[in-house]
């Protein structure tokens, strides 16, 4: 045998036994990326900790908050904002923003009330109609903006005001009287009535509300619609790619946030007792929703969020404003500090976002 043959021999009978596992080489994760990662893979677990926190500080500072303030309490004081929170998150998700949600609410409820009393049709008749019309204001939305092509936000803006000065034209600034409605049209305050079980008042709105929550929850993690509304908010042009009609998806989304919008009209109703189109909600319901999706958590940039963060993200806001009143602050203290709270989610969901680049 030759020098080179038993080289090659003896190499050989040396390699026998050895591992032949390739080297792998795995970073150690810190504990604050582990957190990080464990948040971006948890969206809601952010404002559910603050939530805490909140209630725990408030409990601290006001010895009669506990016995004052229940979860029943906060859930009637939330229900609105929750429903428009439903439909921001809709739309948030898809990295647009909808400035109109508080105009359509009020002009629904507006258009269910003067269906009624100006032309004399059935108030249930008047809602089907009042939701119609809700989400036909959100279909031009997205129609707007996935046909056209115009910026969500300036699209969103425009309407806003549109169906504002529609609102007042068209009702020449008439309120509707609680008693009037009572007396004439009760379907109309229908989300107002409650019930007392174990001697707790809870209004019809909050099981409406707790409703649509957890059915908007199940539609965007169980079905194929939900996971496309995802994949349109977290990169359109290869949700196209891949065979999701994007055009498609966003009027649908906007056309659905339409008639959450007109829901919460008839649930203003139900909760102020009257029809007004002066309702607070036409200027703020804009802010509060976007404030309780990003409190919640939902990303601005689309395809990241829960609705149960949202539902949170409301909770929040809702604790912070009872919570101030008991401890008898000014009120711009509640402002101020929700204020603080949306910079801070915007950080958090920056930092968050990290972990998936």
């Amino acid at each position: 045998m030759s020098s080179d043959a038993k080289a090659v021999t003896s190499y050989e009978e040396g390699l026998k036994g050895a591992s032949e596992k390739v080297a792998e080489f795995q970073e150690q994760k810190s504990l604050l990326k582990q957190l990080q990662h464990w948040l971006h893979q948890t969206p809601s677990a952010v404002p559910m900790i603050v939530l805490v926190v909140s209630v725990i500080v408030f409990g601290l500072l006001s010895p009669n908050f506990f016995k004052a303030i229940t979860l029943s309490t906060i859930l009637q004081q939330i229900a609105i904002v929750g429903i428009l929170g439903c439909a921001q998150s809709l739309v948030v998700l898809t990295a647009g923003i909808d400035l109109s949600v508080g105009a359509i609410a009020v002009f629904s409820s507006v258009l269910m009330g003067q269906f009624t009393f100006r032309y004399g049709i059935p108030a249930p008749f008047s809602i089907l109609l009042g939701l119609g019309f809700g989400t036909a204001m959100g279909f031009a939305n997205g129609w707007l903006i996935a046909r056209v092509k115009l910026p969500p936000f300036i699209v969103t803006l425009g309407t806003w005001q549109i169906i504002l000065a529609a609102n007042y034209i068209y009702s020449a600034n008439e309120t509707i009287r609680s008693s009037d409605i009572e007396a004439v049209a009760p379907a109309l305050q229908f989300w107002g009535y409650s019930i007392q079980p174990g001697g707790v008042k809870v209004l019809y709105a909050v099981f409406l509300m707790v409703a649509l929550v957890m059915l908007l929850a199940y539609v965007l993690r169980h079905t194929a619609w939900g996971r496309h509304v995802y994949a349109v908010g977290d990169d359109p042009e290869a949700a196209e790619l891949a065979g999701v009609q994007t055009k498609r998806i966003l009027v649908q989304v906007y056309a659905i946030a339409g008639l959450f919008c007109a829901i919460a009209g008839w649930v203003m109703i139900g909760r102020f007792g009257s029809v007004s189109p002066s309702a607070s909600t036409g200027q703020l319901g804009n802010i509060q929703s976007i404030t309780a999706v990003v409190i919640g958590g939902i990303s601005l940039f689309g395809g990241r969020g829960s609705i149960a963060g949202m539902f949170f993200g409301a909770l929040i806001v809702g604790v912070f404003e009872m919570g101030l009143k008991m401890v008898g602050t000014d009120p711009q203290w509640t402002f101020f500090l929700i204020g603080v709270l949306i910079i801070l989610a915007v950080a958090v969901d920056q930092w968050i976002r990290k972990a998936s680049a």
